[in-house]
């Protein structure tokens, strides 16, 4: 499958999206922000081999700034 990142961020947006269908206007909004967010993030992830959020790095910053044992 090669869509595999856009199915699952536009499921992900759906099954987050429908919490908020039911309430009116402004949520419908917002909803096909979610929409629109997970499919952005989706094709992301298909288009290039590189996660989107850099895990090591943040965990390395972290690890640099709160140096448990100075």
């Amino acid at each position: 499958m090669t869509h595999r990142g856009r199915i699952t961020g536009i499921s992900a947006a759906l099954l987050l999206g429908f919490v908020y269908l039911f309430a009116g206007f402004w949520d419908m909004l917002f909803f096909s922000l979610l929409l629109w967010i997970g499919y952005y993030f989706g094709k992301q992830k298909d288009e290039s081999a590189e996660p989107i959020i850099r895990w090591s790095r943040i965990v390395e910053w972290v690890n640099d700034r709160w140096r448990w044992y100075k």
